[in-house]
């Protein structure tokens, strides 16, 4: 996602305008988002680790295929 684009959604905006004048808020958020991941296993078991899980199957997907195509062409 560029950063115009990022500026258009409103959620996004002040998370973008952070990150650009400080870069270690990009780890604040990962940590951020696997305490939240960790607490929703701890609350809801092995469903929201599969709801969390699920997004990443279209993306998985398209690094198998880009990994898959011959460098040489």
């Amino acid at each position: 996602m560029s950063v115009s684009r990022a500026r258009s959604i409103p959620i996004f905006t002040p998370l973008a305008k952070a990150v650009k004048r400080d870069v270690n808020l990009v780890f604040y958020i990962i940590v951020i988002l696997l305490t939240a991941l960790v607490l929703a296993v701890k609350t809801w078991g092995l469903v929201a680790l599969t709801m969390a899980a699920l997004p990443l199957v279209p993306v998985m997907f398209a690094i198998f295929v880009w990994i898959s195509f011959p460098k040489g062409v």
